[in-house]
């Protein structure tokens, strides 16, 4: 199948990339930057021009659209572009998609929708939503891309699928992301800088077990339909510290600050229809997900130093 990945350049896109050639696809990424192998398409595009849009994704059977501003801080900071980018960008790609005849268009998702969902936990995937509760600007412009994907299903039958991602981590996460900056506080001997009081839960994913889904999700039953890819269980901002600190070895020192706005504050979401309908779970344990992680690091490192002589 010829696939194009829009922001297969980043952290997620690119195991997604690495899975799906692994598994026999043809795989385009489409990007502002290129794709960190050489054995794949690259087409420069940028998702907020429309025009770009169109001349990446022709000629693809199914596109996964990952592009988006993924981090939440950035989306507090600057929520216009914000919009513009995951929600504009998603319209732009949805209706390049269906210029182009495109089979199907999967979106990449996130479990703080359900920040504003309604229900009894743990929340399944058609929980209503109850927008006075959407709080943060970034879970505004996931719940509005979804809202594309259904109405372009509905008003032209252009199928999608939805994937709704758990807290990603792993080998090429940014350096934002809380455990990137916790190991790297961590190997420094610095601090480690917790916002709230630690108790904080999120079902933290590896982002190996993450991009195998998404191989599964080009599936028949996987069309037109919205599926929650969760870690297997809730893991404190305070056992994130721990498993650091057990990884990188020597003691961690911690300070404490005030919990940023509009944080999600984790739900309990079940795992039951990616389980039933892809015959998906997360694999790795979440110490081992960190360990291998520190590896990747000592393995860039090295070859930075060698690189580098």
């Amino acid at each position: 199948m010829r696939i194009g990945v829009t922001g297969g350049s980043g952290f997620i896109g690119s195991h997604v990339v690495d899975h799906l050639v692994a598994t026999g696809h043809d795989v385009t990424v489409l990007d502002r930057v290129p794709p960190h192998r050489a054995d794949v398409g690259y087409r420069r595009t940028d998702i907020t021009d429309g025009l770009s849009v169109h001349r990446g994704v022709r000629g693809c059977d199914a596109i996964f659209h990952l592009a988006a501003v993924s981090d939440v801080n950035e989306a507090f900071q600057r929520p216009a572009a914000a919009v513009a980018v995951n929600v504009l960008g998603t319209a732009n790609v949805w209706e390049a998609a269906r210029d182009c005849g495109v089979g199907r268009v999967l979106l990449a998702s996130t479990v703080w929708v359900y920040g504003a969902s309604c229900g009894v936990e743990p929340l399944t995937e058609d929980a209503p939503v109850d927008l006075s509760r959407a709080g943060h600007l970034y879970t505004s412009t996931k719940l509005s891309a979804e809202l594309v994907a259904q109405s372009y299903s509905q008003l032209y039958g252009l199928p999608f699928t939805i994937l709704r991602y758990g807290i990603p981590f792993g080998p090429r996460m940014r350096e934002e992301l809380v455990i990137a900056r916790f190991v790297r506080m961590a190997r420094a001997g610095h601090l480690i800088t917790i916002q709230g009081d630690g108790s904080q839960v999120r079902n933290y994913v590896y982002v190996e077990d993450l991009a195998a889904a998404h191989v599964l999700a080009l599936g028949a039953a996987a069309e037109n339909e919205v599926f929650s890819l969760d870690g297997a269980e809730p893991i404190s901002v305070r056992r994130i510290v721990e498993a650091v600190r057990d990884a990188v070895g020597g003691s961690v020192g911690v300070e404490f600050v005030p919990a940023r706005a509009g944080d999600y504050a984790g739900r309990a979401v079940s795992p039951e229809k990616a389980r039933r309908v892809l015959g998906w779970a997360p694999a790795t344990p979440f110490e081992e997900g960190v360990r291998r992680y520190i590896e990747w690091l000592d393995e860039e490192d090295r070859a930075a130093v060698g690189a580098g002589s």
